[in-house]
């Protein structure tokens, strides 16, 4: 199997990398950082993978097609192309320049469209292959401080949601599925922009990145299934913002929304001028961040999610012995 990841250097693209090589995948592994692909294609060899280090700036179209075509030129045709990479800066909108948002967006948002279209020039032909969008319970629901970021995300999910009618209509065998994710602990709260007063930190409830990467790689294997949602926060956020957008939603996270996405720790200058949103920050910085004494290990709502089928027919398993178990005490 061959596996495109972009985003692959740290974080959930990292985690992702990781979960294909164990796996015996061959991994194309694409981000700007040079020094942590070199570290993440080690420890996808180690785990019984192939890997293949292609430095990309997702933003840039023409290196991303350059760099499809080097991984089906050294690996083989690309079955699964996973788009990860993302960008962000924790702010007010109104803190927020023009760049920085052209930046976020061009990451996070066409880094998905440039991957899509060069995964579909390659599977479109062969008429077989499985994109998929790492997405967020954001591309639902926008909290404060990531306007530029949660407008990325919801852009993913409307062009997400074209394309798939698109290859639909055209009885494609391409298929394209989303993992929407819930707070994780990865490297990008050391690395984000930040013009906040404190240092950043995910929402809480927090996840490690396996558990988002074990998510992806199971996404890949079913991609019928249009979404996949990672974490029981995740499906409540979702939900609710289909039911409650205005006067929960709103007023709540405008309430809790700066507070819990800042520890007590004071920003310092260094940090302050210190992130990856226009350049890699050099260095490996794996996939974990600084959170891991909260961060948990596993979703019981993945596993149920994954598993629906037997647990719909256990429930009805169930639901039949109680049946039988009144009627009979009826009978008696």
């Amino acid at each position: 199997m061959v596996v495109v990841i972009t985003g692959a250097s740290a974080g959930i693209g990292r985690a992702t990398a990781r979960e294909f090589g164990r796996r015996g995948a061959a991994v194309a592994l694409l981000a700007r950082n040079e020094d942590a692909l070199r570290a993440a294609a080690s420890e996808v060899e180690t785990l019984g993978g192939r890997a293949l280090v292609v430095p990309t700036d997702v933003a840039d179209a023409d290196a991303v097609e350059a760099a499809a075509e080097r991984a089906t030129r050294e690996l083989g045709d690309i079955d699964v192309w996973v788009n990860v990479a993302m960008a962000s800066i924790l702010a007010p909108t109104w803190e927020i320049d023009p760049a920085e948002f052209r930046r976020v967006t061009e990451v996070t948002y066409l880094g998905q469209v440039h991957g899509t279209m060069a995964a579909l020039r390659r599977m479109r032909p062969r008429d077989r292959g499985t994109i998929v969008q790492v997405g967020s319970a954001l591309a639902y629901r926008g909290i404060p401080l990531q306007g530029a970021y949660c407008g990325a995300k919801h852009a993913i999910r409307g062009f997400t949601d074209a394309l798939r009618t698109e290859l639909l209509h055209e009885k494609s065998g391409v298929r394209v599925t989303t993992v929407h994710l819930p707070a994780l602990n990865t490297t990008q709260f050391g690395l984000v922009r930040v013009r906040m007063p404190r240092r950043p930190r995910p929402v809480a409830p927090v996840f490690q990145p396996e558990v988002a990467a074990r998510a992806i790689v199971w996404a890949s294997e079913h991609p019928r299934r249009r979404e996949h949602w990672v974490g029981a926060s995740t499906a409540v956020t979702i939900l609710g913002s289909r039911l409650t957008p205005g006067i929960i939603g709103d007023r709540y996270l405008a309430r809790t929304g700066f507070d819990s996405q800042q520890t007590n720790d004071a920003v310092d200058e260094h940090r302050r001028r210190t992130d990856y949103l226009f350049s890699p920050v050099r260095g490996d910085h794996g996939a974990h961040g600084p959170f891991a004494d909260e961060a948990k290990p596993r979703s019981a709502q993945v596993w149920l999610a994954e598993h629906r089928g037997i647990v719909a027919a256990g429930a009805g398993a169930v639901a039949g012995a109680l049946a039988a178990a009144g009627a009979a005490a009826t009978r008696r």
